[in-house]
């Protein structure tokens, strides 16, 4: 008999944390996505998602977003999804930083090293993502979507 290696699930999988805008939400953020990644197996560069969630979640701190950050990390179908929500109107600017510049580089990396992002208009303010694709393997589907962290 022949052993099958686990494959992994391609389903929606889905975490949700509210942070306080203070300083330790940047690090609590990277340890959840760290968290989300390692629990669902998900073959992502994760010290990329860690360092591209702290980018954005300390740009709704650093921009006067309001004082509760919302999270989202989603999973599914090859690509590791992550929103940072904030009540903020204001649209970050992706700008042109030198290379000495102690600030504004911050969407450059998310842009750079990101499958994709983008900023959309919420009901509260805005949400600012990234996605990093990987290759999900073959499909397995049990009908169930899997929550974490709610």
């Amino acid at each position: 008999m022949k052993a099958m290696a686990p494959t992994r699930p391609t389903e929606l999988q889905v975490c949700r944390i509210r942070l306080t805008a203070s300083p330790v939400a940047a690090g609590e953020a990277r340890g959840r996505v760290r968290a989300a990644i390692r629990a669902w197996d998900i073959p992502v560069e994760e010290d990329i998602a860690v360092l591209l969630t702290s980018e954005l979640v300390t740009n709704a701190i650093s921009h006067e977003a309001g004082t509760t950050i919302m999270l989202s990390v989603t999973s599914s179908f090859g690509q590791l999804r992550v929103d940072v929500h904030d009540t903020s109107r204001t649209w970050p600017v992706l700008v042109d930083a030198s290379a000495d510049a102690e600030a504004g580089r911050g969407l450059m990396l998310v842009a750079t090293l990101s499958a994709t992002w983008g900023i959309y208009r919420t009901p509260a303010g805005k949400a600012v993502y990234f996605t990093l694709a990987f290759d999900p393997g073959p499909p397995v589907d049990d009908g169930r979507a899997q929550t974490w962290g709610l």
